[in-house]
């Protein structure tokens, strides 16, 4: 482990609030770890509370109250209105599965500021048979109740195989369902979706046709703001991690656990700190997880003596372990890297990647193989919440 900058690290500013892991949707993409944290290992109401009242005292300005599924949290609306208290910037990210004019209104009133509604497809069909649910009608509705609510609206679509060359349909349904901000975000390969990634990477030219026309939307709309994320094992750029390990942001698991990113558990010898131990300035400030990959006494060559390194930090640790078992090499996404041969997109052709593979889902059985690790998932209080929007 290295130490932390000369100064001490600036003050984050945004919060991923992982409220569960639970959730209605069985999407073969999600990057949530593989062994999902169970229901009974949640932070309380009053826990969560405490967490955002640190924040807040940190410096933390937005927080996004994310999962799994957030609407299954029965207390949500507590939640967010201790975090409005703490005065964090609320936005709920979502299925839309189980959201209800009342519903909504309650978490208005409590304080949330923003949604962020994703969708699988353009065509209902092919959207649940990405997101393993009936679920299409219910965002559908859930985007009309956000929209007559006023809030910001962003819609956030995952991108792979299955729907790169839907990008103009997802992008005019958008347009019609009223957001704000539609993100068109290709793939991160972590959790779920590594473990799924040969049914999910890109088949040749699709990633490009679906970069052109979005640049062909651009040119015909002044609004919604389209925001595309390149893939960045096929650009050769390797991107900041979360903007910097450590840099501006934090996440907290359902259970507690304190991240600098998502996917960070999967990292050895991490050892990540709880907010049921510590408190979450010193784990900011202090601990040796956040420290782990801070400034840039960690990185070797060709990172050490590259101009990038104030821009792009490395790149993605958890990709470089993913990749090549060692999460201080540089990350094979960079074109300089010495592993950027073992970049999936790089070597993909038509050939070598099938048009159809199986895939794994979280609570979802398969019949391709079986799960390695045992996971938990929604049971009684998904049902419950898709009985509320009509749902199966």
């Amino acid at each position: 482990m290295t130490t932390a900058e000369p100064r001490g690290p600036a003050p984050p500013w945004a919060l991923l609030a992982e409220l569960t892991h639970a959730c209605p949707l069985h999407c073969g993409y999600c990057s949530n770890p593989v062994r999902l944290i169970g229901r009974s290992a949640e932070l309380s109401t009053a826990q969560w509370a405490e967490v955002f009242r640190q924040a807040g005292e940190l410096g933390v300005v937005q927080t996004h109250l994310s999962g799994g599924e957030p609407l299954l949290r029965r207390d949500l609306p507590e939640l967010v209105g201790a975090a409005d208290t703490a005065g964090l910037h609320t936005q709920l990210v979502t299925s839309g599965l189980g959201l209800t004019e009342r519903r909504l209104a309650g978490l208005v009133g409590a304080g949330l500021r923003a949604v962020q509604l994703s969708v699988q497809h353009a065509a209902p069909t092919a959207a649940e048979r990405i997101a393993g649910a009936r679920s299409f009608t219910a965002k559908e509705r859930a985007a009309r109740l956000i929209r007559a609510a006023g809030l910001p609206f962003g819609l956030n679509v995952v991108l792979h195989r299955g729907n790169l060359d839907a990008v103009e349909d997802l992008i005019a349904l958008g347009v019609a369902w009223g957001a704000d901000r539609i993100e068109l975000a290709n793939t991160q390969y972590h959790g779920w979706a590594a473990r799924n990634r040969a049914a999910l990477l890109p088949l040749p030219g699709q990633v490009e046709r679906a970069r052109e026309a979005v640049l062909h939307w651009r040119r015909r709309l002044d609004e919604p703001e389209l925001v595309w994320v390149a893939p960045d094992l096929l650009t050769g750029t390797a991107k900041p991690c979360m903007g910097g390990w450590g840099r501006i942001s934090l996440t907290v698991t359902p259970d507690g656990t304190v991240l600098p990113c998502p996917a960070a558990a999967t990292l050895p010898g991490l050892d990540p700190p709880s907010v049921r131990d510590c408190q979450l300035g010193w784990i900011w400030r202090q601990s040796g997880a956040f420290n782990a990959y801070r400034g840039e006494s960690w990185m070797r060559e060709p990172c050490r003596g590259c101009a990038l390194r104030t821009a792009d930090f490395g790149g993605c640790r958890c990709q470089a372990y993913a990749l090549t078992g060692d999460a201080r090499n540089t990350d094979p996404a960079c074109r300089h890297a010495p592993e950027h041969h073992l970049t999936p997109l790089r070597r993909t052709s038509a050939a070598a990647v099938p048009r159809e593979a199986p895939r794994e889902a979280p609570g979802k059985a398969l019949r391709a193989a079986p799960r390695a690790a045992p996971v938990d998932v929604p049971t009684e209080a998904s049902s419950e919440a898709l009985a509320e929007e009509g749902g199966p």
